[in-house]
């Protein structure tokens, strides 16, 4: 394949999962400057890997396993100038387990504060786990058993109902 081919098939193959590198970019930055450098670093790297790529896993999982390698060296640089925040959606409800379910802002605003001062490995899990990823994609993507994937869900979901009862113990 001659360069401009593979130029091309890299830009489609970006722009059909865009939403991969975006996410990643937003739950290890809440700066805007940050978030852009870090699409632009995410891109970089994964341009550089691509000829390597050999499809015996999915696009997605290698995308996934490369971006978050690279935010995490990125969020490591960075980590003393950002206050790190990670996007709320309707599936973190679950990680309350049989605690009162989360319905206001707040409580969605302290959940959220809750996983971004996890460990950059936990966050990551975290976000593939919102993301209804399997254990074994996750395994995969960050190069853990699924048996260790398994552990480590139910221990930071255990941690985040820990918090959060602490939270509402002083309420």
């Amino acid at each position: 394949m001659n360069t401009s081919d593979q130029q091309e098939q890299f830009l489609t193959v970006i722009e059909q999962n865009k939403g991969i590198i975006y996410k990643i970019a937003g739950s290890f930055n809440k700066d805007e400057e940050d978030k852009k450098d870090l699409i632009q670093e995410i891109t970089l790297q994964l341009w550089r890997a691509y000829p390597g790529y050999n499809q015996t896993a999915k696009l997605s999982t290698w995308m996934y396993r490369v971006a978050l390698n690279v935010a995490i060296t990125f969020y490591r640089k960075e980590r003393k100038k950002n206050d790190l925040i990670m996007p709320i959606s309707g599936s973190m409800i679950e990680f309350i387990g049989e605690a009162e379910p989360v319905d206001n802002r707040n409580e969605l605003l302290l959940l959220q504060h809750f996983i971004s001062e996890l460990k950059e490995l936990d966050r990551a899990l975290m976000l593939l786990y919102l993301e209804e990823k399997s254990q074994k994609e996750m395994a995969e993507i960050l190069g853990l058993s699924e048996t260790n994937i398994g552990t480590k869900i139910n221990r930071i979901k255990e941690k985040l109902k820990q918090r959060f009862l602490k939270v509402s113990d002083r309420n």
